[in-house]
């Protein structure tokens, strides 16, 4: 494993949303963070559709390929594929509690089998020179927390891996859904924070519930990197500050500049027989907090999907937000009048 990038900002895989259009998106709102795709399954990758499954477009690099699955040399064939397809990471999926999933005896069940977790991933860093990392969680039903995590992590480490992305709350396999597992279970930081003290030779990343750049600080006084999930998604303008806050690179990317780098691509896109809305429901968060945001969701989401609806759509959305902006500042500037009238000031 001789190839390494930062891991100090990631967007975290999610289902059905971090697809090949949502990481082009992510993309045009920042140079710098790690982007990760949708789950995989080792199954799909070996016999599926690859161009659909692993397709990506250029402009995404960096970014790693998530996969599900528990059979090493399955996976080590996989690695290689994700290697030929020019994936900059290869990451295998250690806390997702669907019961689809389960069934598949990967994901979030493999916390209780860190040997053949190990054995996976060194079949995996076997088969290629990219990096191959673990994403888990701390633990799952009632297994005790601490004995888990570092079980896993240390059989990992034995086995080559030095990158774990660690989500910070345990996986209830029975009587919780996935969406209930995101929430119910409480966050042990700490336990993380524990981690990599006692591993400082290991990348430790932490995930889940984190959802401001003060929080983001302070994670990273105790661990090497941070990733965001929903909200990098649902208020995608907070990866505009992430190059400038986390590395120091240039000025921050607004919705307006990013929807315009976008532009390019969902051209393309369309051109090549894509759907609009494909595209769209990647960014109806963009305008969160400005003024219009309500009606630039309103238009991308009804509008896009009428016969024949093309770029058009975007521009319409856009100029909603600026006469809302223009509105709001023209409200603004009343209401300074009003006051300067009431307390006697020249207007």
């Amino acid at each position: 494993m001789n190839r390494t990038q930062s891991h100090k900002f990631a967007v975290a895989p999610l289902m059905d949303w971090t697809d090949r259009h949502c990481r082009a998106f992510h993309r045009a709102l920042t140079k710098e963070a790690l982007l990760y795709t949708e789950m995989v399954t080792s199954r799909a990758i070996i016999h599926g559709d690859r161009e659909k499954l692993l397709g990506y477009s250029p402009v995404e690099h960096p970014v790693a390929l998530q996969i599900g699955g528990s059979e090493p040399d399955e996976l080590a064939a996989c690695a290689k594929i994700a290697q030929d397809w020019g994936y900059d990471e290869v990451n295998l999926n250690c806390g997702c509690p669907s019961e689809r999933v389960q069934s598949g005896s990967f994901g979030a069940c493999l916390m209780r089998e860190p040997q053949l977790v190990a054995d996976c991933m060194q079949a995996m860093a076997e088969a290629v020179t990219l990096p191959v990392t673990v994403k888990c969680r701390i633990g799952v039903d009632d297994q005790d927390e601490e004995a888990a995590l570092f079980a896993l992590i240390e059989a990992c480490a034995k086995a080559g891996v030095n990158t774990f992305i660690v989500h910070a709350r345990k996986a209830w396999l029975k009587g919780l859904s996935p969406k209930e597992n995101r929430d119910i279970p409480p966050l042990n930081y700490p336990l993380v924070y524990a981690l990599k003290r006692a591993h400082p030779e290991l990348n430790i990343v932490i995930n889940g519930g984190i959802t401001s750049f003060e929080a983001i600080d302070e994670h990273l006084m105790h661990v090497d990197g941070v990733m965001l999930g929903r909200t990098a998604y649902q208020e995608p303008a907070f990866l505009g500050q992430v190059d400038r806050r986390l590395f120091g690179a240039g000025g921050d990317i607004g919705p307006f500049e990013a929807l315009e780098a976008y532009r390019p691509y969902m051209q393309a896109q369309l051109e090549a027989g894509v759907s609009l809305p494909a595209m769209t429901r990647h960014m109806l968060g963009i305008m969160h907090g400005l003024p219009g945001a309500r009606a630039f969701r309103r238009i991308m989401t009804v509008e896009s999907i009428r016969d024949g609806a093309g770029i058009e759509v975007l521009d319409m959305a856009i100029a909603a937000v600026h006469d809302a902006m223009s509105a709001a500042h023209a409200r603004r500037e009343a209401y300074a009048t009003v006051q300067k009238v009431i307390t006697g000031l020249p207007t």
